[in-house]
């Protein structure tokens, strides 16, 4: 059976874009993997009668309801209000809730002001939810159908709570079936060239596909129902990730640890005993700081222009940009004593350009033992984004070659 759960976030700062609602997002992901069908989302900001009206439309046609924010202590948070006023269920003090949150400041050498006992206040005969990363306590209680759960908007506070209070104490006794994850992570294509590569593939008609742009990388995720067997679903994956080809470097599952462009690289260098030294212009340090406890990487350094680093190595610059990067990658491997050398220059005039919309040439070089391989590459952007992406495309580069040369990684 598939249970129908919705979202529900207040907050004005919400709907007036002051933030994003990156709770709502965090939350669904979870629980579709828990097997439950997400039906909506909603963002209502601070008006007691929406929030009222919201709530009691829920109760009728939801099996369940987790809602986010409007739990402080000033007169703007009314999500307990609108509770007691939508349900007919009066607000009540809760004197462990109270004392919960002076301990809380005590802890902390400040003593509590007396708005926050607002916060103790809680509908009559609901369930309250420690929380004990925070300040504002939860809660929970059922309306019509509907099984609501209420925590603070905090996402570190929700996060924890979700995974303390709510799976354990709210969510279990929905009998649901976990529906199963598993997500190809790329570097180089779009989603709509991923589209374009599995347009010839047959999916099984249960499968659900859908896609994920997030910086730098392209998340390709394929749902699978709970009784799909665990073969089949690994075959058709790899099926997938072929179709799409070198871009993939990372097949996740959801009860695995992520994967990054660098763990992944860490893994086949580590691996092979080899170690690497970077270089980098554009992307400022970036490169390697992707890269922050990888054993492999051995030195790194960066500078404003490819004429900087060209006067620090002794190297004579030439007037092709992939050349001098060539020269530079072996001159640095060698001063490194690195298996690997990889380089990245870019033009600087385009750089400090101050039209962001005008792209970025990269020269790329990547010096090994026995030759050098050299990639182009364009980034556009906001110098952050051009940055970002310079970074991750250098070490993809090094991806792309470590797997397609090296025998077992």
């Amino acid at each position: 059976m598939s249970f129908k759960i919705e979202i529900f976030s207040q907050g004005e700062e919400l709907v007036t874009g002051q933030i994003t609602d990156t709770n709502a997002t965090w939350l669904s992901e979870k629980l579709i993997q828990m097997g439950f069908t997400v039906t909506r989302h909603t963002t209502v900001g601070d008006k007691l009668e929406d929030l009222v009206g919201l709530l009691r439309e829920i109760a009728e046609r939801a099996d369940c309801c987790i809602c986010t924010g409007g739990l402080g202590p000033t007169v703007d948070d009314l999500t307990a209000e609108a509770v007691a006023k939508a349900f007919a269920k009066p607000l009540e003090f809760d004197p462990v809730a109270y004392q919960q949150m002076a301990e809380y400041f005590r802890q902390r050498g400040r003593t509590m002001p007396e708005s926050n006992r607002k916060q103790a206040m809680l509908p009559k005969d609901s369930i309250r939810l420690d929380n004990e990363w925070g300040t504002a306590p939860g809660f929970a209680l059922k309306s019509g159908q509907c099984q609501f759960a209420f925590v603070p908007g905090v996402p570190s506070e929700m996060k924890q709570m979700f995974r303390e209070k709510i799976t354990p104490l709210v969510l279990t006794p929905f009998k649901t079936q976990p529906w199963k994850l598993r997500t190809i992570k790329t570097i180089g294509l779009g989603e709509s060239d991923i589209q374009a590569c599995l347009d010839t593939l047959v999916f099984p008609g249960a499968v659900q596909l859908g896609f994920r742009a997030g910086s730098g990388e392209v998340q390709t995720k394929l749902l699978f129902p709970p009784d799909f067997p665990e073969t089949e679903m690994n075959n058709f994956t790899h099926a997938v990730a072929k179709q799409i080809g070198d871009p993939v470097f990372a097949i996740d599952r959801q009860d695995k640890q992520k994967r990054s462009i660098a763990s992944v690289l860490g893994e086949v260098l580590h691996n092979q005993q080899h170690t690497l030294c970077i270089l980098e212009t554009i992307s400022q340090g970036l490169m390697a700081a992707k890269c922050l406890g990888m054993e492999s990487l051995s030195e790194s350094m960066f500078a404003a222009s490819s004429e900087q680093i060209c006067t620090k190595l002794n190297i004579e610059a030439q007037e092709d940009l992939l050349v001098t990067a060539s020269e530079i990658a072996e001159v640095y491997r060698a001063e490194c004593g690195t298996d690997y050398a990889l380089v990245q220059l870019c033009n600087k005039e385009a750089v400090d350009s101050a039209d962001q919309k005008q792209s970025v040439q990269l020269y790329n070089a990547l010096a090994t033992s026995t030759d050098t391989v050299t990639q182009l590459n364009r980034v556009s952007g906001t110098i952050k984004r051009k940055q970002n992406q310079a970074a991750l495309l250098g070490l993809d580069f090094l991806r792309r070659y470590l797997q397609n040369n090296i025998k077992g990684s």
